[in-house]
């Protein structure tokens, strides 16, 4: 197995949003923000090389939204996913799977795209197989009042609609081992319903895609829950969870939304679950 980073673009959100009823003046120490009120976010993507299989994790906002919306995330620097795959001679028709973690607009908007005369949409990876679990893709496209700006017709129906959707399996409890696509789930329902968290075996590592469940460094504080979570107190429950079975078995977590540290271990303190190490993914993945 290979592993590959890929960055899809960067962005901004709204600081306050992203730590909910966190103080300022406790989450601006390791998310500045600007003038704005607006903090640094990366969608960064996991590309898995494993046998036959080119695996996606993820695949950012996409490009086919107008100037309208993508003005309210102040896009900037120039990654993309056609040059982070170029980067390591990849194109976007070798990709055999894309794996959506959930399927609000950042997280799943390259998947698709416009068709050629722009009359309507067609899958990106047109020789992918599209993944999510039957549970999250009911409460996606019967979404809530609270979810549903982030659920985009656009970006989900085509899927189902080219015939290359497919459903994981769903565990009984939350860990559900040995996937349709080789590797172990972790499931959490604080942010949205059925988010998937995956956990690779890499080499002598394991791997965990915290997609958000833990967005960047800055959420490792338990009660540094996003606003946008549809249950933080379950949030609260999970994390804990998730953060300390990580710091007990030495996880590497790898970071979706943090601009400015990509992968990360962490270890037991007498305030709870911190911060150990910041790696960069070259440091994980060429050793």
């Amino acid at each position: 197995m290979q592993l590959y980073p890929i960055e899809s673009g960067n962005f901004k959100l709204d600081g306050g949003a992203m730590f909910g009823v966190v103080p300022k003046s406790l989450w601006q120490r390791t998310n500045p923000a600007d003038a704005n009120n607006m903090i640094d976010i990366a969608a960064r993507c996991l590309l898995i090389e494993d046998g036959n299989r080119l695996i996606l994790i993820d695949t950012g906002m996409g490009d086919k939204q107008n100037d309208k919306f993508f003005g309210y995330y102040y896009l900037w620097g120039n990654n993309s996913i056609d040059n982070s795959l170029k980067k390591y001679g990849f194109h976007r028709d070798d990709i055999t799977d894309v794996f959506m973690t959930h399927l609000h607009f950042d997280h799943c908007g390259g998947s698709i795209q416009w068709n050629k005369d722009k009359t309507g949409y067609e899958p990106a990876f047109k020789n992918a197989n599209y993944w999510s679990n039957s549970e999250h893709w009911q409460w996606a496209t019967q979404p809530n009042n609270r979810e549903k700006a982030s659920f985009l017709k656009e970006n989900i129906l085509p899927m189902e609609e080219s015939g290359q959707l497919k459903f994981t399996s769903l565990p009984q409890n939350r860990l559900l081992e040995n996937s349709e696509l080789g590797f172990d789930i972790f499931f959490a329902d604080g942010h949205t319903d059925k988010q998937m968290i995956p956990l690779l075996n890499y080499k002598d590592k394991t791997i965990a895609f915290m997609a958000d469940l833990l967005p960047t460094v800055g959420h490792l504080p338990l009660p540094f829950v996003m606003g946008y979570d549809t249950r933080p107190l379950l949030t609260l429950d999970e994390k804990e969870l998730f953060l300390n079975t990580a710091a007990d078995k030495n996880y590497f977590l790898f970071l979706e939304h943090d601009a400015h540290n990509q992968i990360i271990t962490v270890k037991h303190t007498d305030k709870g679950v911190r911060l150990d190490q910041t790696f960069s993914s070259e440091d994980i993945f060429t050793n």
